[in-house]
C-alpha cells in the first residue's frame, strides 16, 4: 500500500519560521515546494497546488416571535482575495500513471499575491486566512491532501498627511442625581497625530474641569473594535487594549495633562478596506462622574506597520523619534496584564454591549491574527554640545608662530 511507502508529504515555503507561519506583504511572489519521501516506488497520478486567501464572517441571533415561539437567525458572508491553482505533475497522455523511484522528491511553485489584500486576522465572528493546500492523486487510492498557512501584512504607513494630522475635540456633561443640578464637567483633549504603530507612546494633553459638587476620576484608553458585516447587518465587538487612570479631581478643581503617557502594546494594525471586517481603534478619555453617566470623549486612531521617520515632523513628540521594527511573528512576553473592564471605560450605553475585556487565556480577543509585534526601539545619539572652551587646547611646548619672522 501506498501509506506504507509514503514517509512525507508536506508544503514548505520560503522564508517560513519554525515556530510561525511565513509573512508576505501584497504583490509579494511567494516560492516554495511539496516535498514528497517514499519508502519504495510508487505508481502516483496527478499533483495539484491551490493557493487561497479569503475573508469569512459569520454569526446567529436569537430572536422571539411572541410568548414562546423563538427562531435563530444566522448570518454569513465572505470576500475571497486569491485564488491560484497549479499542476505540479501532471499524468501522462496515455493515461498512465507516474512511476517515481524511493527516496526524496521534491515540486517548486511559485505564484504571485494580488496588490490588494487585507491582513491576515482571527476575531470572535470572523477570520482573514491564506493558505496553500497540495492534492496528490493515486490510483487505487484516497486523495492525500497537504496544507500550509501563511500570513499576510497590508502595510499601513503612517508618514501621510491625513495620518499625521492632530487630533482634538472638547466636551462637556452637566451632572444630574435625583433631579438635582451637581453642576457642569467638560473635558478637552487633543494628541499630535492619527497615525501610530505599537510600542509607540501616545502624549495625551487634556484639561478637565470639574464644577461639581463630588470628586471625579478621569481615564484614557485604546479601544479596538472589530465590525463584521454579512446581508446588511453589522455585528461588533469592543475591547479594552490598554488603559491609565489619572488621580481624582476634587470639587471645583481643574487637572491639566501634559503629554500624559500611554503606551500602545503589540497590537494587529487596523483593517480599513475590507467589506466584510473592518479592525478601528479610537483613543477615548472619559470622566468618571459619580451617580451618573461617564462623560466620554473619542479620538480616532490608525495602528499602522510603518513607523513615524525620525525626522519627519519637527512638531512631533519625543516618543517620535523611535524607530520601530515590527517582527509580527515573534511571540508575545510570557506575562501579559490584564486590560480593564470595558464598562469602566466607557459609558452605561455603551456598557450595554457586555464587551469583557481580555485575559491571558483569551489574547485572541484583543491582539488578533496569527502574528503579534516586537517591538525594537532605539534613540538617536545627539550632536555634541557646544562649549565656549576648545577641547584640544594648543600645548604650551609648542613654539608659537612668529608674524613678523
Amino acid at each position: 500500500m501506498i501509506f506504507d511507502r509514503l514517509k512525507r508529504f508536506s508544503i514548505v515555503l520560503e522564508g517560513s519560521e519554525r515556530d510561525g507561519p511565513a509573512a508576505f506583504s501584497p504583490g509579494q511572489a511567494v516560492s516554495g515546494r511539496v516535498v514528497l519521501e517514499l519508502a519504495a516506488a510508487a505508481r502516483l497520478g496527478a499533483l495539484r497546488l491551490r493557493a487561497v486567501g479569503a475573508a469569512r464572517v459569520h454569526w446567529t441571533e436569537s430572536r422571539s416571535a411572541g410568548s414562546s415561539t423563538a427562531y435563530t437567525q444566522s448570518y454569513s458572508d465572505q470576500v475571497e482575495f486569491l485564488n491560484h491553482r497549479d499542476t505540479l505533475m501532471a499524468p501522462p497522455d496515455n493515461g498512465e500513471t507516474t512511476v517515481l523511484q524511493a527516496g526524496r522528491h521534491e515540486f517548486p511553485f511559485t505564484f504571485q499575491l494580488p496588490e490588494t489584500l487585507a491582513t491576515s486576522f482571527e476575531g470572535k465572528h470572523g477570520s482573514v486566512r491564506y493558505w496553500v493546500k497540495a492534492k496528490l492523486h493515486r490510483p487505487w487510492s484516497t486523495v492525500k491532501k497537504a496544507k500550509k498557512e501563511f500570513t499576510v501584512i497590508e502595510h499601513i504607513d503612517i508618514n501621510t498627511p491625513a495620518l499625521l494630522a492632530p487630533q482634538a475635540g472638547a466636551k462637556e456633561k452637566l451632572a444630574r442625581a435625583w433631579y438635582c443640578n451637581r453642576g457642569q464637567v467638560s473635558v478637552t483633549a487633543k494628541i499630535d497625530r492619527k497615525g501610530y504603530t505599537p510600542g509607540e507612546v501616545i502624549p495625551i494633553f487634556a484639561e478637565i474641569d470639574n464644577c461639581t459638587s463630588r470628586a471625579v476620576v478621569p481615564k484614557a484608553a485604546i479601544i479596538q473594535t472589530q465590525t463584521f458585516i454579512a446581508r446588511g447587518t453589522k455585528k461588533q465587538k469592543k475591547s479594552v487594549v490598554t488603559s491609565i487612570s489619572g488621580d481624582p479631581i476634587p470639587a471645583g478643581k481643574r487637572e491639566v495633562w501634559h503629554g500624559r503617557a500611554l503606551k500602545i502594546p503589540p497590537v494587529g494594525p487596523s483593517i480599513l478596506q475590507c467589506r466584510i471586517i473592518q479592525v478601528e481603534y479610537s483613543l477615548k478619555v472619559c470622566v468618571d462622574i459619580p451617580g451618573t453617566s461617564k462623560l466620554l470623549l473619542e479620538l480616532p486612531l490608525v495602528i499602522g506597520t510603518i513607523p513615524l521617520h525620525p525626522f519627519g515632523s519637527r512638531t512631533s513628540s519625543v516618543s517620535s523619534q523611535y524607530s520601530v521594527n515590527l517582527d509580527w511573528l515573534s511571540t508575545i512576553p510570557e506575562q501579559l496584564e490584564a486590560p480593564p473592564e470595558y464598562s469602566a471605560v466607557v459609558s452605561s450605553p455603551e456598557a450595554e454591549q457586555s464587551l469583557s475585556p481580555p485575559c491571558r487565556s483569551e489574547l485572541g480577543d484583543i491582539l488578533e491574527g496569527p502574528f503579534f509585534a516586537y517591538i525594537q526601539e532605539f534613540r538617536f545619539r545627539p550632536p555634541p554640545l557646544y562649549s565656549e572652551v576648545d577641547p584640544n587646547p594648543a600645548s604650551d611646548s609648542i613654539r608659537p608662530h612668529c608674524m613678523t619672522c
